[in-house]
């Protein structure tokens, strides 16, 4: 319970800092009301989840909420740049993308064996739920913070070199997944893809994430101001949650626990970067 109150403390404080220069509706910020019904999409979503112990619509439910949330940012805002439609379009176009791979995926493996030990268990199940709503706020902040603020900024420098950025990073994330899946509709799931842009990273895919989100919050950047700043830690957030947390640890302890003794796969952690192609530390 402490940590599910930890994670919507923390979803709260970036939506309050994030919407108290922004549109408000009732006397309430635009970005509370949008973070408040993350977490409920979140929660709602858990019951029949967990009532069947089933993973398998988790991803759907988390894509459908960037969805669902973000044009309800846009509706709540009297005025709309084009700053905030692009934004707006980007989170939408990676959000449909990833969760359609993501539920594909899942059909065809049949389930997530991350979630195994944590189903049965009712708090830590909805812990998971929970962080998704963090998840979904924290990575979206930054730009909801610029759909919400109602600014008529130019878009500018900042909106073209940040469009520019989503664009590779998104295109790096499609490509490193398609070559994944391809990879293990050839080869089988018990093998390691060591071709196309997994052979300069080790996560290509995270990689192209966190820099797409790096894109919004530079298009976004214009438009904020006053306590706003505090959402450019959005793509910060998504680099620690990716490289420290969920994402790169989670999968570099199950590698070596399959293949830690393979020769071929102890050549690869030793000539591949972790992250960044062609740079970082290796091992």
């Amino acid at each position: 319970m402490l940590n599910i109150l930890t994670v919507v403390v923390l979803g709260a404080a970036v939506s309050v800092a994030g919407g108290l220069t922004g549109a408000y509706v009732a006397g309430v910020p635009v970005m509370v009301i949008c973070a408040a019904l993350a977490f409920a999409i979140q929660w709602v979503a858990f019951v029949p989840a967990f009532l069947k112990q089933t993973e398998r619509f988790y991803d759907l439910v988390g894509s459908l909420t960037y969805l669902s949330v973000t044009g309800l940012a846009v509706y709540l805002t009297p005025e709309q740049s084009i700053r905030s439609v692009l934004i707006a379009v980007c989170i939408g176009v990676w959000a449909i993308r990833l969760g359609s791979f993501l539920v594909r995926r899942i059909s065809q493996d049949g389930s997530d064996s991350r979630f195994d030990k944590i189903k049965p268990n009712p708090l830590r199940f909805l812990f998971t739920w929970s962080l998704q709503g963090l998840w979904v706020v924290m990575t979206a902040a930054c730009g909801w913070a610029a759909i919400t603020s109602g600014s008529t900024a130019p878009f500018g420098v900042a909106g073209v070199v940040g469009i520019v950025i989503w664009i590779c990073g998104f295109a790096i994330e499609v490509m490193a997944d398609r070559q994944k899946r391809v990879h293990r509709a050839q080869y089988g799931s018990g093998t390691f893809i060591t071709t196309g842009l997994w052979r300069y990273s080790r996560h290509p895919n995270y990689f192209g994430e966190i820099v797409l989100w790096s894109g919004i919050a530079v298009m976004a950047l214009p438009a904020l101001q006053g306590w706003a700043w505090a959402t450019l830690i959005s793509p910060l957030f998504v680099f620690v949650l990716l490289t420290r947390i969920s994402g790169i640890p989670m999968l570099q302890a199950k590698g070596k626990k399959r293949w830690g003794e393979n020769p071929e796969y102890q050549a690869y952690l030793n000539a591949t970067p972790v992250l960044v192609p062609f740079l970082g530390r290796k091992g």
